[in-house]
């Protein structure tokens, strides 16, 4: 119980400082990852140093070139009036009162085979655009885009978590699909009514310029040259999926070989940079010097990625402290739940230590063996397990996840904006998701 209380008073001291004290979040991240692990009670001093250093460098040596690549990206899509040119054309499809579903949308497919992380970073742009061109807050666009990332991503194979599950619970990738998308799609409901009735209400006004103008000379891209540096890296990465699939589709020769290399998100991404550079009318020396465009783009991006790598410190002392199995252990006893096991057992694990994949694949671990006392040892009821796993890991991304610095830091949101935004936006789609979860059971199994 020790570490659950330590695990609120951490995160009230990160709110707090943050909010009230204007602390800069690496400063908030790091001494409350520092001062849980050393307070816990179950680590020496030297394995919470040890903990934040694996943290921060698996989070920075995973995303860090990814959020970087992103960053020159989006600047190169803003300064070049190639954002603008999206959003104009965007618009002419969707119409100015569907914005908001046209980035939720977007973000479910772009999530099934792209971590929500580089979905978020890649798109950012263009969210920004469109929110500016229609006239309403940011907060509306980049919450709409993080919830429909996050919902597939927890959701729907291929991604880790579910897929992770699925091989330890033995259960069948078609058939979680099956069972995923219309809870899912549920999520995708709840999250774009969350965006368009809720965040509007919540307080939030940018405290940057957007960037996103007509160009900064006469000259627009077009909106197909525009969209070369955003979706290659996407159609990438989404090949390099299906090429690892069992049926090796591409085969195993050369050809897939070359495949998977690209589909890496880091080689994706950077292919990405270089399309980008192709979007002004004419790619300067300037450009991509240390105080030009590049080098802006650089300079942005090192504030996210420091911030992004406490986050995961934060979760990696979480992990190593145990609470992870405190939670198990007193939620595994809990046999007449049924379905609903999982989704607690996720949520508790994913609120604790901040990682959804971890949650889910967790979380089936402890599940693997009590499937046969809860009736639960059908083929359908393994797939809806898994279901019922990313569900409940939806609820709630906080300052423990990497992907709510992403996301707050990418939009200019404070921590307390975050919470209200985020995490609050997380929590309704995992409720919704989990709802729809139990439903299904009682209709199937």
């Amino acid at each position: 119980m020790w570490l659950i209380i330590l695990l609120f008073l951490a995160i009230a001291f990160i709110v707090i400082t943050t909010t009230k004290f204007k602390w800069h979040p690496f400063l908030s991240l790091l001494i409350a990852a520092i001062g849980y692990g050393a307070f816990s009670g179950t680590m020496t001093l030297e394995q919470v140093v040890k903990s934040v250093n694996t943290g921060f460098g698996n989070t920075v040596g995973f995303i860090g070139i990814v959020i970087l690549a992103g960053s020159i990206i989006g600047t190169f899509l803003e300064k070049s009036g190639g954002a603008f040119t999206l959003a104009a054309s965007t618009l002419k499809i969707t119409g100015e009162k569907n914005v908001p579903l046209a980035l939720s949308i977007m973000g479910y497919v772009i999530s099934i085979p792209v971590f929500c992380d580089s979905g978020f970073i890649i798109i950012s742009p263009l969210a920004k655009a469109l929110t500016k061109q229609v006239g309403i807050s940011f907060a509306v666009g980049a919450i709409a885009l993080s919830l429909g990332l996050i919902t597939t991503h927890s959701i729907i194979p291929p991604t880790p978590g579910p897929v992770g599950a699925a091989g330890i619970l033995n259960a069948d990738l078609g058939l979680v699909l099956i069972l995923g998308f219309p809870v899912s799609i549920a999520a995708l409901i709840a999250g774009w009514l969350f965006a368009v009735k809720v965040a509007p209400k919540i307080s939030y006004e940018s405290s940057y310029d957007t960037g996103i103008t007509k160009s900064e000379s006469t000259y627009n891209p077009s909106a197909a040259k525009s969209l070369f540096p955003i979706f290659a890296p996407i159609i990438l990465i989404i090949l390099r999926s299906v090429a690892l699939l069992p049926s090796a589709p591409f085969g195993t020769g050369n050809a897939s070989n070359l495949i998977t290399f690209l589909g890496q998100p880091v080689i994706a991404l950077l292919l990405g940079v270089f399309l980008a550079f192709l979007l002004p009318k004419k790619l300067t020396r300037e450009m991509i010097s240390p105080a030009g465009w590049v080098g802006e783009a650089v300079l942005a991006a090192a504030t996210i990625i420091i911030i992004t790598g406490c986050g995961g410190a934060f979760g990696q002392v979480l992990q190593n402290s145990g609470i992870g199995d405190f939670i198990k252990e007193n939620l595994g006893g809990a046999k007449s739940l049924g379905v609903v096991l999982p989704i607690l057992i996720a949520a508790s694990l994913k609120t604790a230590q901040g990682s959804g994949t971890v949650a889910i694949v967790t979380g089936a671990g402890l599940m693997a063996p009590l499937l046969t006392p809860l009736g639960l040892d059908s083929p359908m009821a393994k797939a809806l397990v898994v279901v019922a796993l990313g569900s409940g890991s939806l609820i709630a991304s906080h300052v423990n996840d990497s992907y709510f610095w992403v996301v707050t830091q990418l939009s200019k949101m404070n921590v307390n904006q975050g919470y209200k935004l985020q995490t609050f936006g997380t929590f309704t789609i995992g409720v919704v998701a989990s709802l729809a979860t139990w439903l299904m059971s009682l209709i199937i199994l």
